[in-house]
């Protein structure tokens, strides 16, 4: 049996959250040259970051329900975050290789990089139907990155103090009874401020079972009028700090390649 570490620390308080986010970044708080990351689409709220070999999976999956026609491909990463312990975020156990697996809020430090998680509900009842919700945070080729899993709760006020500004922002916008749909989805990004942001947890032709609840991404991009929205016409792409000086938030939709 493979030797695998499953860190499940506690909690960080609020004064304490506040204080690491305010205070000035360590050399060490993960790769802060602008080297780039590498981002790529695996389908749901499944992605993978790369930057100078490092693999960071966020949210593996089981084929099932919304996620039933995405196949999770045969990756090893060196980090996997999960936002729950649901089928369909949090399938830690079908990955493959000995990654740190991360999956309660907190601080936690591996190699170079320190990745934050927030609680946030993962319903719109306070979490009592689906529990809560774990947003990611972390520093990659000098990128800011926030990946919100399945937040589904309008933000509060620390939230938003602890959760903006980020460089670039991945959020659910299909709705669905776990996550945000399309105008929540644009009112959090409007309150986060990120200056970009890539759609997640929304229907496409490989999730489009009648089980699966989720509104297609063009509902979001319709209501995004303000925003400089564009498709990648890719799975993956990369983005280095460096590109993003638009005045506008940037909206980019990566394809699903089966």
């Amino acid at each position: 049996m493979k030797r695998r570490q499953l860190i499940r620390l506690g909690g960080i308080g609020l004064t304490t959250a506040i204080a690491t986010r305010i205070m000035p970044r360590q050399s060490t708080f993960a790769q802060d040259s602008d080297t780039g990351v590498t981002i790529q689409y695996l389908g749901h709220t499944c992605f993978l970051f790369t930057s100078n070999g490092f693999k960071v999976l966020v949210n593996p999956y089981e084929s099932i329900g919304c996620t039933a026609g995405y196949t999770l491909p045969d990756i090893q990463p060196d980090v996997v975050l999960a936002s729950s312990f649901l089928l369909d975020e949090g399938a830690v156990e079908s990955v493959k290789g000995n990654p740190e697996i991360i999956t309660q809020r907190g601080t936690h430090q591996f190699k170079d990089f320190r990745f934050q998680g927030f609680s946030l509900p993962h319903d719109r009842e306070g979490g009592r139907r689906f529990g809560n919700n774990i947003a990611w945070r972390w520093i990659q080729g000098g990128v800011d990155i926030l990946h919100l899993g399945g937040a589904a709760a309008p933000l509060e006020t620390e939230e938003k103090i602890l959760l903006s500004g980020s460089d670039i922002l991945l959020a659910p916008v299909g709705g669905g009874m776990k996550a945000y749909n399309p105008q929540e989805a644009l009112q959090a990004t409007k309150v986060l401020n990120p200056k970009m942001v890539i759609p997640t947890h929304y229907r496409t032709s490989a999730s489009n079972q009648e089980s699966c609840d989720l509104a297609a991404v063009e509902e979001f991009l319709n209501l995004a009028q303000d925003l400089e929205v564009a498709q990648v016409g890719s799975d993956r792409f990369t983005v280095k700090k460096s590109y993003l000086n638009s005045d506008v938030t940037l909206v980019r939709v990566l394809d699903y390649a089966s």
